[in-house]
């Protein structure tokens, strides 16, 4: 009986201690993205996606691979310019035994103010990749009907 009780107190912190050391990595591999796209730095910023990743921008017809996307931001970084977005809270979750983690996070940027990230990363044999990164505008409730009028105006 004394065994069983051991053992699952090992399990239970042990899984604890585990979930915890991959929230760290998660959080290591985001503020990497974040800090070398605002650094400009175009192989620390791609390595933090796994080859299939898809991007998805603010604007509707922003759906870029990895590699269309290489491409469109080389002549930018190499010139020095990047974009900055500064986290002001993310969220985790974790799922499938600690292969795939689900996150949102609110960003700031001087630009466009409040932004949403969102995404999946997947363990693998290279560390935790970003499979999927989506950025939106956070719109506030009051102000959606202006901004949608204004979207359908542009259309």
């Amino acid at each position: 009986m004394f065994k069983s009780i051991l053992l699952m107190i090992i399990l239970l912190f042990s899984n604890d201690s585990n979930a915890k050391d991959v929230q760290v990595e998660i959080n290591q591999v985001l503020d990497l993205y974040h800090q070398a796209a605002s650094d400009a730095n175009y192989d620390d910023y791609f390595s933090t996606m796994e080859d299939s990743a898809i991007i998805l921008g603010t604007d509707g017809s922003e759906r870029w691979t990895k590699e269309t996307f290489k491409n469109y931001v080389q002549p930018y970084f190499k010139k020095g310019i990047g974009w900055t977005y500064k986290v002001q809270e993310r969220n985790l979750t974790t799922v499938k035994d600690n292969e795939v983690v689900f996150f949102d996070e609110l960003l700031k940027n001087d630009k466009y103010g409040y932004c949403r990230g969102s995404g999946v990363l997947k363990n693998t044999v290279n560390g935790w990749k970003i499979l999927q990164y989506n950025l939106t505008f956070v719109v506030p409730n009051d102000a959606a009907k202006a901004v949608v009028s204004t979207i359908k105006d542009h259309d």
